[in-house]
């Protein structure tokens, strides 16, 4: 991991507002950062980060948000490819443990795979603010990464 880090921020619906907020405050930490987004996420934090720069007077967001496909229509599998080709660092995803959703599989793909390659995931604020705060989010970081070769070579039968 290089020291500006690709981090993906998700959120489903009924989280969206508290993944904004959380935005709103770490904005400035972000714009150092490549950020990856699904669909709608990503239209709303743009515009979040916009906002805030307009106010600001500023334009020192590093690039555009990289939007995805929303969720439910492939966004959170856009998401897990993207993990295996080692173009993800973070994972910041505000899911909504209370509802279920029709793509749920995905999340859980989507969460099974940032597992596999050693992904740092925050799935609330608490997380999200431990993982940004921390000194590793500035530095060059090579994640280990479990060694599946058994896996691999197992016999079929």
């Amino acid at each position: 991991m290089q020291e500006v880090k690709n981090l993906a921020l998700v959120a489903h619906d009924n989280r969206k507002k508290d993944l904004i907020e959380w935005v709103e405050w770490n904005y400035q930490i972000l714009l150092s950062h490549n950020l990856i987004c699904t669909g709608t996420t990503g239209l709303l934090l743009e515009k979040v980060i916009q906002e805030k720069l307009k106010h600001e007077h500023s334009n020192k967001m590093s690039g555009p948000i990289k939007k995805l496909k929303s969720g439910p229509l492939g966004g959170d599998q856009q998401l897990g490819a993207l993990i295996t080709e080692g173009k993800i660092d973070v994972l910041i995803f505000f899911w909504d443990p209370m509802e279920p959703h029709p793509h749920d599989v995905d999340v859980k793909a989507l969460l099974r795979i940032a597992v596999v390659y050693n992904i740092p995931i925050a799935c609330n604020r608490s997380s999200a603010d431990f993982i940004i705060s921390s000194p590793l989010m500035s530095a060059n970081y090579l994640p280990k990464l479990k060694d599946y070769s058994d896996y691999l070579k197992r016999e079929i039968e």
